[in-house]
């Protein structure tokens, strides 16, 4: 599915294959040598990437992924974001390389953090205060579901990420603390602890400053994870020595999940432990990863190829945050909204800032199928000279990870919302009515799509667009024209199926009106007959809803006292 597509690949210019492109040159850097690079460049250039594989085994190695979640609360859109948009990037790399490289996507939770903090979206808050300074595993589940309140948001997480279909390992902070699989990297920390301190130190105000140490032990007495210094080193026996609570000096060692390391040291810690190739994080951790980077290449490694995005932002334009509970949950999302139209808004503009609201939800779902209608409409005619697009840089093809469906949906979100305002529908059989008449021959089994977006249509319009209606009568100009509409709807067929000759009546009735901008017209015709100040295309409203029943909607507001 991803092979023969190289050529393409090396041409695209949307960001997930600028993306790939710059970790296929990161590999070259790290694997190979300075002749062997001239060579992978030269092969890879030609679309010859078995002859370099065979030359140069260094390439045939796995190519690690890795996106980070903290487990310290809900999980949200921002974190299902790190997968998809990740996702994105290793089929861009897999369609460069002829999907000969194998390539793992490591979704990590950082759930052996301590609990700092209550959130404000969860049950027994109180049960969840006595447990604070605890790491997140131990923390008892305030829902009573899991075992901790780390591994009820590992599974919310992992539950997801599985029913969008994502390819991932699922790694926890836990499991490969108390595993051993971080010891080696934690006894090198502590080796080369005042290297490491050397690059944290200046980063600290003169406090922090004074007690920092890059190793956070857990108290063996209280369970809790300690901000304290460490007192002595024996990197002989690999231990460190720190004041417990209760101020006994402790020796605990580094290994075995005794500990765990601040959160910069930490990343630096997991990139060199599991061979990180790639890792992607917000704008707000530009400086934490040149930090981490420079303790990576101190533990031995070498940092991650990734790029900083923009954060997400809610209603009001404030960072969402995991414990506020702000901002679109996944759940929300997808009771208005098809996953593909969440995976197809993350895909856009990843360095702007994004809002993370239910009003962005339609609008995202009309562009995602305006752009699957795009990628499956046959190529137009082109002269001699002319280049054809290149269909990798068409966003549903990132979304759908190569392999888009044939199919989109005939009848656009933004329309359904109003057909099931218009004919007060709460059930999606009525809006199938309609269809049906405009569609001869449609059924849900055959617009699988569509059905599906006529859950979401009936949902989104019950919890917000219903409760915002606002009807107004209409003023004398108003009247004048929509009596004029209404004739001239009369005057076609009733069984009239071409939105465009409907539109044209539209214009035709506001000009005669004198509506200048004519915007104000279509405004009109939104605010009398739906209620609301904004509105689909009239004339394909009118003619999906039937001009019999656009008629009477018409003729009802003209029943309606005007006015003043």
């Amino acid at each position: 599915m991803l092979q023969g597509l190289s050529h393409l690949a090396r041409e695209a210019r949307t960001w997930p294959f600028e993306q790939a492109r710059a970790l296929l040159a990161r590999l070259f850097v790290v694997r190979l040598n300075a002749a062997e690079r001239d060579l992978a460049a030269t092969l890879f250039a030609a679309g010859k990437i078995d002859e370099a594989l065979a030359a140069l085994p260094a390439l045939r190695a796995p190519v690690i992924l890795q996106t980070g979640y903290g487990a310290s609360g809900l999980p949200h859109i921002g974190t299902f974001n790190e997968v998809a948009r990740t996702t994105m990037v290793r089929n861009a790399f897999r369609a460069l390389t002829e999907d000969q490289i194998p390539t793992r996507l490591i979704s990590f939770s950082d759930d052996m953090d301590g609990l700092r903090k209550v959130p404000d979206n969860v049950p027994n808050r109180e049960m969840l205060a006595e447990d604070l300074g605890k790491p997140l595993t131990s923390v008892r589940d305030p829902f009573g579901e899991q075992a901790s309140f780390g591994d009820y948001n590992n599974a919310r997480m992992r539950a997801f990420l599985d029913a969008h279909g994502f390819d991932y390992e699922f790694l926890s902070a836990t499991q490969c603390y108390r595993s051993g699989r971080f010891d080696a990297t934690l006894r090198r920390v502590l080796e080369r602890f005042d290297k490491v301190q050397a690059v944290m130190l200046p980063t600290l105000g003169p406090e922090r400053r004074a007690t920092y140490s890059p190793f956070l032990p857990i108290s063996p007495k209280t369970g809790r994870v300690l901000q304290v210094p460490t007192l002595e080193r024996f990197p002989d026996r690999g231990t460190i020595v720190f004041e417990d609570e209760d101020g006994v000096l402790t020796e605990t060692p580094v290994t075995g999940g005794a500990v765990k390391l601040q959160w910069k040291p930490d990343w630096a810690n997991r990139w060199t432990a599991l061979g990180v190739d790639y890792e992607m994080s917000g704008k707000d951790l530009i400086d934490s990863v040149k930090v981490s980077s420079r303790i990576c290449t101190i533990l031995g490694g070498t940092p991650p190829e990734g790029f900083n995005y923009e954060l997400f932002l809610d209603e009001h334009n404030q960072k969402i945050s995991k414990s506020k509970g702000n901002g679109l949950t996944l759940e929300e999302w997808s009771r208005y909204g098809a996953p593909e139209s969440l995976v197809y808004y993350l895909f856009g503009s990843p360095r702007s800032a994004k809002k993370l609201a239910f009003e962005v939800i339609p609008r995202a779902a009309d562009d995602y199928l305006q752009q699957l209608e795009a990628y499956n409409r046959p190529p137009a005619p082109r002269g001699d000279n002319d280049k054809p697009a290149n269909p990798l840089d068409n966003p549903v093809w990132s979304v759908h990870a190569g392999a888009p469906p044939a199919k989109g949906s005939p009848v656009s979100f933004g329309l359904l919302i109003n057909l099931v305002s218009a004919s007060n529908a709460s059930d999606k059989a009525i809006l199938w009515g309609f269809i049906a008449r405009h569609l001869p021959g449609a059924t849900p089994e055959g617009e699988p799509l569509l059905d599906r977006l006529t859950d979401y249509a009936v949902n989104y319009y019950e919890d917000f667009v219903r409760p915002a209606k606002r009807f107004r009568a209409p003023d004398a100009r108003e009247r004048a024209a929509f009596a004029d509409l209404a004739a001239r709807l009369r005057a076609l067929p009733p069984d009239t199926h071409d939105a465009e000759l409907v539109q044209f009546e539209v214009y035709e009735a506001g000009k005669a009106a004198g509506f200048e901008p004519l915007r104000t017209w279509f405004g009109a015709l939104y605010e009398v007959l739906l209620g609301q100040s904004q509105g689909p295309r009239f004339g394909s409203f009118a003619v999906i809803f039937g001009l019999p029943e656009t008629i009477t909607l018409i003729e009802r507001a003209l029943s309606s006292p005007p006015s003043p």
